[in-house]
């Protein structure tokens, strides 16, 4: 599961545009995820609730994305993952001229839970199922992550 948590400024975005931000970030997990994995949060955040060095800004986004159904084993794959990251975000953060920042936690597999469902590993019959109905449904028996 990624969960995306944007915190921007206010009317930094309109309705289209965070409809087409939230399809680019879900499909730089297209490949290998259910597209219900990934979820998408905006955060309003009005100028003087907002403070980087000590002063207030409004035109600042900062992103939070949690990983939880994948990990990156490799700096290879991490730098181009970030690339992938950084072009999804060129044409609403970095082309209209907001500053941005972002970080990438990665949480353990199995400490994750799915409308009380254990999400299927990676790469099984269960996982392509879900990924072909796109939503959580029970599982077969599992071997330990």
């Amino acid at each position: 599961m990624p969960l995306w948590k944007i915190y921007h400024p206010v009317g930094a975005f309109s309705l289209e545009d965070k409809k087409g931000l939230s399809e680019a970030i879900t499909a730089l997990y297209a490949r290998g995820l259910p597209k219900f994995y990934v979820g998408v949060v905006f955060q309003e955040v009005a100028a003087d609730s907002f403070f980087i060095g000590g002063e207030s800004v409004d035109n600042f986004v900062r992103i939070w994305i949690d990983h939880i159904a994948r990990t990156m084993p490799t700096p290879e794959i991490r730098a181009r993952f970030i690339q992938m990251v950084d072009e999804a975000l060129a044409p609403y953060v970095r082309d209209r001229g907001l500053n941005w920042e972002y970080h990438i936690d990665e949480t353990s597999y199995e400490l994750w839970s799915i409308q009380g469902y254990r999400p299927p590993l990676p790469g099984t019959e269960d996982e392509i199922r879900w990924r072909t109905e796109n939503q959580p449904s029970p599982v077969g028996p599992r071997e330990t992550v």
